[in-house]
Formats: structure tokens, C-alpha cells, sequence
């Protein structure tokens, strides 16, 4: 590994601020990860300049903005961590005058998203007050599709403006070439480029997307397919992710997280009625099992699984340092000493159950670095 004076040689000019053997578990929500170099770049130029300096000289690079999909080896990183920092959020389009097409709010990667959907509530539009609440940065939501409460960030999104790590090239991107999927896009486990900025659309009459998901629809309520302001719609997103432990707060436990560690699996249609049929043998026929359409398949619930597996809330219990959360069974929590084996441990334990039960095997939603489940 290159030494810290000679990346502060190489970094010297970049616009960067290093710093030595810091903890990533300060930069991530999980709060797990051992130490690593850390290049700070508050602007866009400081950031294109780093990547491309650190890449010609071949030091691997790990990008960290929020850092809230984030799980860490306890060991660090043997590289360069470049923490985006960049924080500028422009708003394009006046409601005044109705400029629907125009209508737009332009955020740097490093902008914390939540407070992105909040400028754009706060000066009168809708459409990304659906996603309130959520960790981390705007540069972070098309690497993995970010979704919460019916709405997905490939609906709204504009273009990104994305950084090419092997021709230096920038320039910005449309939503089709991004290959978005459930969860995930094309920037999801690749190196392959740098997110610089993002671009969403916005309501410019102050409504809100329309209402796709039943528990929020039934706490403001309206009727599925309808709209709301949007500041009302914010306000109960807000209300229900605190009340699964979904909004950072640094006294609770159980928002050290990376909120749902599981993505809801798919299950094509032509494996279905097996899987139903698996699951009835288990908790009865009886039983409701929440489903949900989806692309060439039918979405199960992770959560549900989760718990009809015997995980309850809170597993395995007092004293654990990694436990399922007391709020919401999807989140794999830190209860201030979890090292990132505890959680891996964890994971593995909830992950297996589940297969052994039911035959669905359930993958982590969060990017892992030098650790595998």
C-alpha cells in the first residue's frame, strides 16, 4: 500500500483532504468498519480529480457519501476512501408559472437526500415526498434504485451525471441506459463510474406522486391512485418510518442500521404455487401471505418471511450486540458494540432460517466491502 506522504504528495493539487487510519465506522449508519485513508472532497472538481489521480496510480478506491447501505470489515479498507461531500442542491422551474417541463431539483452526490426531498417540499413541489426519511446521499438513489412506499427513484429520475472511470469521460446519463431493476441498476457493484450529480422531476402544483402504497394511503386518508400535498405526504412518510425505526436518530439503537437489510424476493410465476405451497405446509393454509405484483414474477414479503421463520423482533435478544430491530424485523441493528462479523453472523443466521423453512433464499440489499455473507 502507498504511504500516507505519498498519497499526500499524489492528492496535493485535487482540491482533497486526507486523512489517516480513520474509523469507517464514523462514516456509515451500520457505525461498523475498521480504519482506512480518507480523501475528503467538498466540490465536484476535487472529487473528478481524486478518482482520476488515485486510479492512473492504481490504489483501489472505495466511495462513501452517506454511507447508509454501507457493512465494513472490521479490518477497513486497504485503499484510498474518497468521502463525497459535495452538497449543492439546485431547484429548476417556478409553480408560479407552471412550468411543468421545466419543473426539476439538481443535487450533488453528496447531498443528504432527505434534506433534497425536503427543499423541494418546503419551496412548493411534489413528487419525491414518497422517499422522505431515508438515509444517506442523492448520489446513492439510482445506484440502487431506491424505493420506499410504492414509489421508485427510475420513476422520477431525470438524468445522472456520471464520471467514467476509464475514459475520464463526464457526462450525463438517461435513465435507460441505466439498466434499473429492483433494487438495483447497472451502478450497483461496479467500478465502473462515478455518480457526480442527479436530476429528478417535480410536481409543480405541490401534489405528491400518487398514492401506491396502502398503509400510506390509509394514514392520510385517501384512496390508492390518489394524490395529496405533498407536505402532508412527508409528514406521514415521516411518522411511519420513525415508527420502525427507519429515521436516524443517534439515542436509538435501532436506526444504526442499513435500514432493510433483505430485499423482498421475487419468485418468477412458474415457481409460485410451489413456494405457496411451502410456505401453507408451514404456518397453514389459512394464513394470509402478503404478495405483491412485480416484473416477471410475484414480490413476497422479506419481513414476513423473516418472522413466520421465528425471527421475532428484537432476535436473538438482550445483551446481543447485532439483533434484529425492535421495530421492524428487516433491519439488522447495532446495539453499540456490533462489530461487522457480528452482523455478517447475524445475517447468515436469518438468511439460512428462512431458506431452511421455506426454500427462498433471501439476498442482502446493502454493499458489502471485505466481508462475505
Amino acid at each position: 500500500m502507498v504511504s500516507f506522504d505519498d498519497l499526500r504528495d499524489l492528492l496535493t493539487a485535487t482540491g482533497a483532504r486526507l486523512r489517516d487510519a480513520v474509523p469507517l465506522a464514523e462514516l456509515t449508519t451500520l457505525r461498523v468498519g475498521g480504519p482506512a485513508t480518507v480523501a475528503e472532497c467538498a466540490s465536484t472538481d476535487a472529487l473528478v480529480a481524486t478518482v482520476r489521480e488515485l486510479d492512473a496510480a492504481g490504489i483501489p478506491v472505495l466511495l462513501i457519501a452517506g454511507g447508509s447501505n454501507l457493512l465494513i470489515a472490521d479490518d477497513g479498507f486497504d485503499g484510498v476512501v474518497v468521502r463525497i461531500a459535495t452538497e449543492g442542491v439546485e431547484i429548476v422551474g417556478d409553480p408560479d408559472r407552471g412550468e411543468v417541463a421545466e419543473c426539476s431539483v439538481i443535487a450533488e452526490a453528496g447531498a443528504n437526500w432527505d434534506a433534497v426531498v425536503a427543499a423541494t417540499v418546503e419551496a412548493g413541489y411534489g413528487g419525491l415526498e414518497c422517499l422522505s426519511g431515508i438515509p444517506g446521499s442523492a448520489g446513492a438513489t439510482p445506484v440502487q434504485n431506491v424505493g420506499a412506499y410504492g414509489v421508485e427513484v427510475a420513476s422520477l429520475l431525470r438524468r445522472v451525471r456520471l464520471l467514467d472511470r476509464a475514459t475520464g469521460e463526464i457526462r450525463w446519463v438517461e435513465p435507460a441506459e441505466l439498466g434499473f431493476g429492483y433494487r438495483t441498476s447497472i451502478l450497483k457493484h461496479s467500478a465502473a463510474a462515478v455518480v457526480l450529480a442527479v436530476e429528478f422531476a417535480l410536481r409543480a402544483d405541490g401534489s405528491s406522486a400518487p398514492l401506491g402504497y396502502r398503509e400510506l394511503a390509509n394514514a392520510l386518508g385517501a384512496a390508492e391512485g390518489e394524490s395529496r400535498p405533498a407536505a402532508l405526504v412527508r409528514e406521514a412518510v415521516l411518522r411511519l418510518r420513525a415508527g420502525k425505526g427507519m429515521v436516524l436518530d443517534a439515542a436509538d439503537h435501532d436506526t444504526w442500521s442499513a435500514g432493510s437489510f433483505f430485499t423482498n424476493p421475487v419468485i418468477p410465476d412458474a415457481d409460485v404455487a410451489a413456494v405457496r405451497a411451502a410456505i401453507a405446509s408451514h404456518v397453514g393454509p389459512d394464513v394470509a401471505v402478503p404478495t405483491f405484483p412485480a416484473e416477471n414474477g410475484v414480490k413476497f414479503s422479506a419481513g414476513w418471511l423473516i418472522e413466520r421463520a421465528g425471527f421475532a423482533k428484537g432476535f436473538p435478544g438482550e445483551g446481543s450486540p447485532a439483533r434484529l430491530s425492535t421495530k421492524h424485523t428487516l433491519a439488522l441493528t447495532n446495539r453499540g458494540a456490533a462489530t461487522a462479523t457480528d452482523l455478517v453472523t447475524l445475517a447468515r443466521r436469518v438468511r439460512d432460517g428462512v431458506a431452511e423453512r421455506f426454500g427462498i433464499r433471501l439476498e442482502p440489499e446493502p454493499v458489502t466491502v471485505g466481508v462475505s455473507l
